[in-house]
């Protein structure tokens, strides 16, 4: 019988317990399916410990760039960053690939990082933060990986976004003539920084408290590098800059306590890793951009990721904040 073309297959758990058992040498008690989000996510649960394994989507990564995320990991591993890292099967690979309804998908094991996510960070989590983000900046600054990694430019950040939501926007063109006037009112504002000073290099590009976690003793953990790519590496503390600006609009914490927060996060990581005044002030700027290409990244994803929360509200609501976040934190 022949197979209708499938866009998006979802690996059995079941079966995949039983292939990385072999495949792996491990001794796994259960495989248990967590999110179908960017890739899909499962849990595995075995007597040599607790792992999670990612199956990517071909139309989002091919196995060259998944090849250069893993090769980024490699080397923060290799240079002391704290990272869940990446497990070779019984072939000494890191790539375990399968023939699914639509196509070949590529799958990775990784360590399951210890602790938990804090969606509020105390004052010692915010020094830690800063010191490791700094550190693997170090790692990363000026890099050049054997594999390609996406690149988070003007293009991929700006104009490419703006281009494919025009057709998202097309029935609300208010909101979308208030995001083209704001990515114009952004340009300009980066003109008068120098960015050619700007930190360049690898960046994590979602460091959100949902892809790092602590310990009870403060330990800290990184991982989730399926956005990681090429810009400047101040992106990763924007990452940060617009987590407080959600947590501000969602009264989860006062402006000044945002701001405060904020300014300890920069201070740990100047004690580590030198950051110009212009990066620091570029942020709000930045954060717009780095919304922008998840705005689209939304979009354009909304097949296969499902992702339900996408509409109406979604876009006018998303378009708003990138417009106030600006000034929010300044």
């Amino acid at each position: 019988m022949q197979i209708f073309p499938t866009q998006y297959s979802t690996l059995s758990a079941s079966a995949l317990k039983h292939r990385i058992a072999d495949s792996y040498r491990l001794k796994v008690r259960s495989c248990r399916y967590l999110v179908r989000g960017v890739s899909d996510t499962y849990v595995i649960e075995a007597e040599e410990g607790k792992f999670i394994f990612k199956v990517y989507r071909d139309m989002h990564r091919s196995l060259e760039a998944i090849q250069g995320e893993l090769e980024l990991m490699d080397i923060l591993q290799q240079e002391g960053a704290r990272i869940a890292t990446a497990v070779k099967n019984r072939a000494g690979k890191t790539v375990e690939s399968f023939q699914a309804a639509e196509g070949t998908r590529h799958g990775v094991l990784t360590h399951f990082a210890k602790g938990k996510s804090y969606i509020d960070l105390t004052d010692a989590q915010l020094d830690v933060l800063g010191r490791e983000m700094a550190f693997n900046h170090n790692v990363t600054a000026n890099l050049q990986l054997q594999h390609e990694r996406p690149v988070y430019d003007t293009d991929t950040t700006v104009m490419r976004p703006l281009k494919n939501l025009a057709v998202a926007y097309a029935e609300y063109p208010e909101d979308y003539a208030m995001l083209r006037e704001t990515a114009e009112e952004v340009l300009m504002a980066l003109k008068d920084f120098n960015t050619q000073a700007f930190s360049y290099g690898y960046v994590h590009f979602d460091y959100f408290p949902k892809n790092f976690f602590f310990d009870d003793n403060n330990s800290f953990t990184l991982f989730d590098f399926d956005f990681a790519g090429q810009g400047y590496l101040v992106y990763d503390l924007v990452s940060l800059y617009t987590h407080y600006t959600f947590h501000v609009v969602n009264k989860r914490i006062t402006l000044e306590e945002a701001k405060r927060q904020l300014d300890r996060l920069v201070a740990a990581y100047r004690t580590v890793r030198p950051l110009g005044e212009d990066e620091v002030k570029a942020m709000p700027y930045l954060s717009f951009t780095f919304l922008l290409f998840y705005l689209e990244f939304h979009y354009l994803n909304y097949d296969d990721w499902s992702n339900t929360f996408f509409g109406e509200r979604h876009l006018k609501t998303f378009a708003k904040h990138m417009r106030d976040q600006i000034t929010m934190l300044q």
